[in-house]
């Protein structure tokens, strides 16, 4: 009855049927078929604009893809892959060491493929067997004995005692690398050179043919080996390829330069261990180079070398008196003086007094130019016979004894000009330098004396204009001392851009880094300003008669200059820049490393640059002063008291 009631239900007073009123299922349904296609049309939408922007994919990714026989062209770039084939009997530790430290971009790839000893050791007991019945059968018929049989023989039961022990693995061990190149013609070079360091070791290799792409996947750090070229081989020699060995630059005798960043080992090491003892530091304001290099010099100081220093900014002062060293500041009006007309005394070696004359006058002349400034090849020649004139009117010529003899001073010079034709020109420039506000600087005779293990030499109270002209005179006062005495000895040139702005100072600078080794002397050159010192030929040719190099954090300015100079990766470049105080490179010789200079409390504490902590120092030393005065001033009103 209620059914009938319900079917009367749905059919109207005019006999026909009402349609169905929807459910909340239906309803519902309808709903969430709605938000699907109202959130695939957002995603669409999303689609569409997400093809409009750039993203990281298109930033890397080269503009596109070359696939040749034996290289990829990746955009501008060539690629090519090389794969091992076959290795030698024997292997030495650190073999492939020099490929990874090729000054070239590569990728390199190794797979390891770990075969169970069971599978192998069922191999090698056949191969023994085969071997074995060889040998036999040769014996048998009286032929003579086979080494190559024996050997592999002997290789292969020592082989089973070793994975039967657990002693040794067994892998299929593939390795991939892969060079980029700028041009075709640098990419079969690279490979060449390549190609030769593994036949070198008898490791011979082979380029992919029609598998360069496959190559270059290999090599992607994604873990897909597309190449599948291994040899059987087992785990010792497979650890012998591991490419991550860092320099060691530790010797048994020398100095503590600093700490190896590759792996927390010292670097020690004696400069006069190599071809020559010269020493650049390159480094921005503040990055540490100061700091460095007087750690070095209280640290030789302990061995016995006697240290030199030319200071500009005063900042050697503290580190003198703490060992007791002697400060000697060049000013005009300071009694220190240096004659640059001053001679050597040659110990110990034969040289004739003509030669040593003309040396000294070659020097003085380049002296002379500086002051000067512009010199016509008229004015060349008029100076060197008045130099000439000026020693022999000191009765110095070539038959002086030199042991005896007083060098001029500046204003004979100028005597000798006044009496010569065409000179008052060079007398106006040089009457300044002798009755002038530059009288004081090298009108005298030299009054210092280098008889200290210490000695520093300061500038910072000189005009600029006057520093070149002192360093100079400095230098050659240095010069004719090392010349007079062989000593182990170290000389340092802070800020030594100072001499590259004038062609006379740096061909000086060069030729006595080119020259100091015969007397056993080191000379460490140092700047801040790297792209004046580079730019000039001297400065160029500095750096290539030093055996040892410091490179500490640099500016982008320079950065790109240095890398040029030094042959330094992307790598080594970005540690540079991003570098912290005292972090950088040192180089000696073929090695470098990463090194970050440190110092124990007490060596930081003498040879700090930190203003503020030379600040708590000198307030640390009155504070300690005025205590003991105080305590002594006590102890003495006790003692009167008490009488």
């Amino acid at each position: 009855m209620a059914f009938e009631q319900e079917q009367i239900g749905r059919i109207s007073s005019d006999g026909t049927e009402q349609p169905k009123r929807p459910t909340k299922e239906s309803v519902k349904a309808a709903q969430e078929q709605e938000k699907v296609m109202r959130e695939r049309e957002v995603l669409e939408e999303e689609r569409i604009y997400r093809r409009g922007v750039v993203s990281i994919k298109d930033v890397v990714a080269p503009a596109g893809m070359k696939i040749e026989p034996s290289f990829l062209r990746l955009g501008e770039t060539y690629v090519r892959t090389i794969f091992v084939i076959t290795y030698p009997r024997y292997i030495s530790l650190g073999w492939f060491s020099p490929i990874v430290n090729m000054n070239t971009t590569l990728d390199v790839a190794m797979f390891f493929y770990p075969v169970k000893a069971a599978v192998i050791l069922k191999q090698l007991k056949k191969k023994v067997g085969m071997l074995e019945a060889q040998i036999i059968s040769d014996s048998d018929k009286g032929a003579p004995r086979d080494p190559i049989r024996e050997t592999a023989l002997k290789d292969i039961e020592e082989l089973r005692d070793n994975l039967s022990q657990g002693i040794e693995h067994f892998f299929q061990f593939a390795l991939y690398v892969t060079l980029y190149a700028n041009s075709k013609d640098e990419l079969d070079r690279q490979s060449e050179e390549v190609e030769t360091m593994f036949g070198g070791k008898l490791i011979y290799s082979k380029r992919v043919f029609y598998q360069a792409e496959q190559g270059f996947n290999s090599t992607l750090p994604l873990g897909n080996d597309e190449l599948m070229i291994s040899f059987n081989m087992n785990s010792s020699p497979i650890a012998s390829s591991f490419p991550f060995i860092s320099a060691d630059l530790t010797s048994e005798n020398g100095v503590l330069f600093g700490i190896n960043r590759h792996n927390n080992s010292l670097i020690l090491f004696d400069r006069f261990s190599m071809q020559n003892a010269n020493l650049v530091v390159f480094a921005t304001s503040g990055a540490g180079k100061s700091f460095a290099v007087k750690l070095e010099i209280l640290r030789s100081l302990m061995l016995g070398t006697e240290v030199i220093v030319i200071d500009p900014e005063m900042e050697y002062k503290h580190l003198s008196d703490a060992v007791g060293g002697t400060y000697i500041n060049v000013s005009l009006a300071s009694d220190a003086k240096i004659n640059p007309f001053d001679l050597p005394r040659p110990v110990g070696e034969e040289i004739s007094t003509e030669d040593i004359i003309r040396s000294a006058v070659i020097t003085v002349k380049g002296l002379l130019r500086i002051m000067l400034g512009q010199v016509t090849p008229q004015e060349d020649s008029v100076l060197d016979r008045a130099l000439l004139e000026t020693y022999a009117k000191k009765d110095i010529t070539p038959d002086s004894d030199l042991a005896t003899a007083e060098p001029p001073i500046i204003q004979d010079l100028v005597d000798v000009l006044e009496g010569m034709e065409g000179t008052t020109d060079l007398v106006v420039k040089l009457r300044k330098f002798t009755d002038g506000t530059f009288s004081g600087l090298f009108n005298s005779p030299t009054t210092v004396q280098v008889k200290n293990i210490l000695v520093t030499f300061s500038v910072r109270d000189l005009e600029d204009e006057l520093r070149p002209l002192a360093i100079y005179a400095i230098i050659n006062y240095i010069w004719n001392v090392v010349r007079s005495e062989r000593k182990k000895r170290i000389l340092v040139i802070d800020e030594a851009w100072w001499l590259m702005q004038h062609e006379d100072s740096a061909r000086f600078i060069f030729a006595l880094v080119k020259r100091c080794r015969k007397y056993y002397l080191g000379v460490t050159t140092i700047t801040q300003d790297v792209n004046d010192f580079l730019r000039s030929p001297y400065g160029q040719a500095i750096v290539t008669n030093s055996a040892m190099q410091l490179l500490l954090r640099q500016s982008p300015a320079a950065i790109d200059n240095i890398q040029k100079t030094f042959l330094l990766t992307e790598g080594e470049k970005f540690l540079l820049l991003e570098g912290g105080v005292g972090e950088g490179i040192f180089f000696a010789g073929n090695k470098h490393a990463a090194i970050k200079v440190v110092a124990s409390y007490s060596e930081d504490q003498i040879v700090t640059t930190n203003p503020q902590q030379l600040l708590d120092i000198e307030r640390a030393k009155k504070e300690y002063e005025e205590s003991t005065g105080s305590f002594e001033s006590d102890i003495e009103a006790g003692v009167s008291g008490t009488i």
